[in-house]
């Protein structure tokens, strides 16, 4: 597994972003504007998937 480090980036009043590098977009085929699933695993833990795919 490889690590990516990257910053929070404050995009709004209510919203943050973090820019995820393009060879892991690659790997799982995501595409620009596509809607992505974000979950909450606790203890820092986030999951992000197609939203379609269980």
């Amino acid at each position: 597994m490889e690590k990516h480090e990257r910053r929070l980036i404050k995009v709004s009043t209510h919203s943050y972003s973090v820019v995820i590098p393009k060879s892991i977009i690659e790997k799982y085929g995501w595409r620009e504007k596509q809607k992505l699933v974000i979950t909450d695993k606790g203890r820092g833990k986030i999951e992000i998937r197609d939203w379609r795919k269980k």
